[in-house]
């Protein structure tokens, strides 16, 4: 879903992206400085039972994935390193914004069931993530499923905001279950499409 409007996005972004790089800031420092803003947001307010706050705050951050690495593509030092850091942090992102929302059901929310969802979301959105990597490092196509991450980052901002402002907590609680079980498919879907990899391997 995000990824659909990019082009845009970083049409919009490029002056933020073009200042930065003349007040010599490297595109590294702006994904590490996006990550830190991203779980300061979902670790300091959701657990509070801010989620309006917390969302906004992360929203605002995230657009620094966009913006990295662009600064990357106008300077030419796009590098692997750079799109290494990239991800491993972008990881720790999602994973402090479903660990956000866990402290939150912990806390305020005042719900074991919901504290169990956000934590199988945590996990299951880090093993889809995870097996993609592993397969391409075997030599194996992975990317296939129904959650991938932009989108499982876009439907719970959006709809925890929604919730927020129009007290329907229910928004949040249905994109949790929606996302549990998208994500524990898309893993299922990976394994299986891996599978059928590795075995036509050994038919040859």
């Amino acid at each position: 879903m995000l990824e659909r409007f990019r082009a845009f996005w970083t049409r919009l972004l490029n002056p933020i992206a073009r200042l930065f790089i003349k007040l010599g800031i490297s595109a590294d420092a702006v994904t590490l400085v996006g990550t830190l803003g991203v779980c300061a947001g979902a670790l300091i307010f959701f657990p509070q039972g801010k989620l309006l706050t917390g969302v906004l705050v992360i929203t605002a951050f995230v657009f620094s994935d966009l913006i990295d690495g662009h600064m990357a593509r106008i300077t030419g030092k796009t590098n692997k390193f750079g799109a290494f850091l990239d991800s491993t942090l972008d990881r720790i992102g999602d994973g402090a914004i479903f660990a956000g929302l866990a402290l939150y059901f912990a806390g305020p929310g005042e719900s074991d069931l919901y504290l169990v969802l956000a934590l199988v979301c945590l996990v299951m959105g880090s093993v889809t993530s995870y097996a993609r990597a592993r397969a391409e490092g075997l030599g194996y196509q992975a990317k296939v499923g129904i959650a991938e991450r932009a989108d499982r980052l876009v439907a719970i901002l959006v709809m925890t905001g929604l919730g927020a402002i129009f007290s329907l907590p229910i928004l949040m609680e249905v994109t949790l279950w929606a996302l549990a079980a998208a994500s524990t498919i898309t893993v299922a879907q990976r394994i299986w499409v891996v599978r059928q990899q590795a075995y036509a391997e050994t038919v040859k």
